[in-house]
C-alpha cells in the first residue's frame, strides 16, 4: 500500500537496530526447532530416495505459487496455471501467455523461482541481486508492470489491513533500506544462528524491510525455500510452507508485528518453527501419495498401452499434467506413431480426460486427473 495521507494511529513502525536479533530464548526454541529440524529431514530422505524427484513434485511446486500468490489476493487455480503453462510451450522461457492477469501472476511467480533455482545451481550467491532478478521477472507483466520490477522502493510504503485503510505496519523508509538489505544478506552468510533459525529471522527481517512496491510476500516466501536449500538443510528446492501459512494468516502476521512492536523474535522463531514441522510433515505425506499414484499408474499404463515406454510416457504425464497432444506426440521423448496410439489408449481408459476438443491448428487439451486430484486435496 503507497498513499499520501495514511491513518498510521494504529501502525507499528520497523525495529529500527535490533536486527538481528540478540537475546533469543534458546530453551523455549530447543525443543520447536529439534522438532522442525527431525520433519525436514524425515522429509528431505524421502527427496533423496526418489530417483526423479523433479518430475515427481512439478504439480507441486505448481501448487506453491498458486497458494503463494492467493496469500497476497491473487486468485486462480492450478488448473488455470498448467493450462497457460501448456499453452505457453513454444517459447516457455520468453513466451507470455494469454490468461487472465491473476493467472499470468501466478504463472511469472513459477518462472522467477525456477530461474533463481537455476542461478542458484550455477553457483550464484543468495543475495539482494538474485532476488531483484526474481522480482523482476515476477512483475514483468500484467498489474504489476508499474510497479518497478526489480528495483527497490524510493518512497515509503504501508501494511494496511485488506478491506480497511489503516494502517497496520510501517517498513523501513526507504532511505535506510540499502544498507539494510546489505546487512540482511551479510547475515545470511553468517553463521550467527543455525540454518533453521536463520530462515525463520530472515524471512521476518525481509518482510519488516518490505523492499519493493508490491510482491514482497511472495518473494519472502521464495526466500524460504531458497535458503533452506542453499544452507543444505534440504537436499532440492522441494518445500512448500505457504498453505500453512495461508490457514494461519492472522497468527502469521501478528506473531511479525510483534517482533518490531515489542521485540517478539523469540515467539516468531517458535512460530516459524512449527510452521515448518507442520508443514514438512505436510510435505511427506504429499509427496508419499504423489509416489504410491506413481508407482499405482506404472502397472495401469503397462496394462493399458502394452508399451516399452511406459516409464517415459509416466514421467511426462507427471511434469506435465495438463498438455496440449501435439506436445506429447513430438516432444514426449516417445516414438510419434507410439505417442499417438497410448495417448488415444490412455483417453479410452480415463487416465487422462479431455479438457478442450483440437480446433483448426491448436491440437486438443488433455488432463492427468489423478495426479491433479490428489495435488489440490
Amino acid at each position: 500500500m503507497n498513499t499520501q495521507n495514511p491513518d498510521l494511529s494504529q501502525a507499528t513502525n520497523y525495529h529500527y537496530g535490533a536486527f538481528p536479533p540478540e537475546n533469543l530464548d534458546l530453551e523455549r526454541l530447543l525443543e520447536p526447532l529439534l522438532d522442525a529440524g527431525d520433519a525436514l529431514a524425515r522429509y528431505d530422505q524421502m527427496l533423496l530416495g526418489m530417483k526423479n524427484s523433479a518430475v515427481l513434485l512439478a504439480p507441486l511446486s505448481r501448487q506453491e505459487a498458486v497458494v503463494s500468490s492467493r496469500i497476497e489476493g491473487t486468485i486462480t487455480t492450478l488448473d488455470e496455471l498448467l493450462k497457460a503453462e501448456a499453452d505457453n510451450e513454444e517459447d516457455p522461457e520468453d513466451g507470455i501467455p494469454d490468461v487472465r492477469s491473476e493467472t499470468l501472476e501466478v504463472f511469472l511467480y513459477q518462472r522467477a523461482m525456477r530461474q533463481a533455482e537455476v542461478a542458484l545451481q550455477k553457483g550464484a550467491p543468495l543475495s539482494g541481486h538474485l532476488l531483484r532478478q526474481a522480482h523482476g521477472t515476477l512483475l514483468m507483466f500484467g498489474r504489476g508492470q508499474n510497479k518497478n520490477p526489480g528495483e527497490y522502493k524510493t518512497e515509503q510504503n504501508y501494511l494496511a489491513e485488506r478491506r480497511k485503510s489503516v494502517v497496520r505496519f510501517i517498513p523501513i523508509s526507504p532511505e535506510q533500506l540499502t544498507p539494510a538489505m546489505d546487512d540482511l544478506f551479510g547475515y545470511i552468510d553468517g553463521n550467527l544462528h543455525v540454518p533453521l533459525l536463520a530462515t525463520a529471522i530472515a524471512h521476518l527481517e525481509f518482510e519488516a524491510l518490505h523492499p519493493f512496491n508490491d510482491g514482497n510476500g511472495r518473494i519472502g516466501r521464495m526466500l524460504i525455500t531458497l535458503m533452506l536449500w542453499n544452507k543444505r538443510v534440504l537436499s532440492a528446492p522441494h518445500f512448500y510452507i505457504s498453505a500453512h501459512l495461508e490457514d494461519n494468516r492472522d497468527e502469521y502476521i501478528d506473531r511479525m508485528r510483534d517482533v518490531s512492536g515489542h521485540g517478539a523474535w523469540t515467539e516468531w522463531c517458535i512460530f516459524f518453527m512449527e510452521a515448518l514441522k507442520a508443514q514438512a510433515e505436510e510435505n511427506l505425506r504429499k509427496t508419499q501419495e504423489i509416489q504410491n499414484l506413481y508407482e499405482e499408474m506404472k502397472t495401469v499404463l503397462r496394462e493399458i498401452t502394452s508399451s516399452q515406454w511406459t516409464v517415459e510416457i509416466l514421467d511426462f504425464l507427471f511434469e506435465n499434467p495438463v498438455f496440449r497432444n501435439n506436445k506429447f506426440t513430438n516432444k514426449g521423448g516417445i516414438p510419434k506413431e507410439t505417442a499417438k496410439r497410448c495417448s488415444k489408449e490412455l483417453l479410452e481408459n480415463d487416465v487422462i480426460r479431455l479438457v478442450e476438443p483440437g480446433s483448426g491448428r491448436r491440437a486438443a487439451l488433455y488432463a492427468f486427473e489423478p495426479l491433479l486430484s490428489l495435488v489440490r486435496g
